[in-house]
């Protein structure tokens, strides 16, 4: 009776990964993921399945946010985020030594492009990829400086204490209470104009854009107590972002790998 007990507690305990946050924040790289599958050529796909064999683009995308805890993977730490003060630009910051979100896009790409990866590194590659290109959208990993990227900015999420960043990493898309395909099929409906003119773009529009849209993510009330108002404010934005970071991703995919 007591081990029933205790596992029936820990059944209704919320899950967290290792740096406390609930792990429904991983459905945001999931629906990138799977969105982006839907809009790989034939050979980008054969390529992607050939490097991740039964394992979906969806389901690899959190793997670099599960090795946070592997200490051989420390050096990636500062590769989710950059640092681009407001009014400069990439070019005029001063360059993490230890790499930043826009230099390792880019280095991944060139690397999975030179065809010269083990096995092993093209499928960390990919997974990286998958997964950075989903950071990039999230405009809370294109910092100030000023407050770690909303990590520092205190909110209150419907009463509870959270975070700015917590808030648009997990706590808007798990209020939606969708599973990350049933997201993902619910914003999945870019236009044929929309797939030319997102996937027509590079790292830095994509670093410029979520710049743009700080502004609208840090409006928020004096006593920072935030929930469905803040929510529906930004339903759209979020949904966008997803979206795009979906296609955009597809499309880097079919320049490595397409003919």
């Amino acid at each position: 009776m007591f081990f029933t007990l205790f596992f029936a507690i820990l059944l209704l305990l919320p899950t967290t990964n290792d740096r406390g946050t609930a792990i429904w924040g991983a459905n945001g790289h999931r629906i990138v993921g799977d969105i982006a599958a839907d809009y790989l050529n034939p050979e980008a796909k054969e390529a992607v399945d050939r490097v991740l064999g039964p394992t979906s683009m969806a389901i690899a995308s959190t793997w670099m946010d599960r090795i946070k805890s592997d200490p051989a993977y420390d050096h990636t730490h500062s590769w989710h985020w950059v640092t681009i003060p407001d009014g400069m630009t990439y070019a005029e910051t001063e360059k993490n030594p230890d790499g930043d979100l826009i230099n390792t896009i880019r280095t991944i790409v060139r690397e999975l492009k030179s065809g010269a990866l083990n096995k092993q590194e093209e499928q960390e590659n990919l997974k990286m990829l998958i997964h950075l290109i989903g950071d990039i959208h999230q405009p809370l990993h294109v910092g100030t400086g000023k407050d770690r990227g909303g990590n520092s900015t205190k909110v209150e999420w419907f009463y509870e204490e959270s975070n700015l960043h917590r808030v648009w990493d997990s706590e808007m898309i798990k209020d939606r209470k969708l599973s990350y395909t049933e997201f993902s099929t619910a914003i999945n409906h870019p236009t044929n104009e929309q797939l030319k003119d997102w996937q027509d773009s590079g790292v830095l529009d994509w670093a410029r854009e979520s710049m743009k849209l700080r502004e609208q993510v840090y409006d928020l009330p004096d006593d920072r107590q935030i929930g469905y108002e803040y929510s529906y404010r930004n339903y759209e934005l979020l949904n966008k972002r997803l979206l795009k970071a979906g296609v955009r991703l597809a499309g880097v995919l079919n320049e490595i790998y397409g003919k």
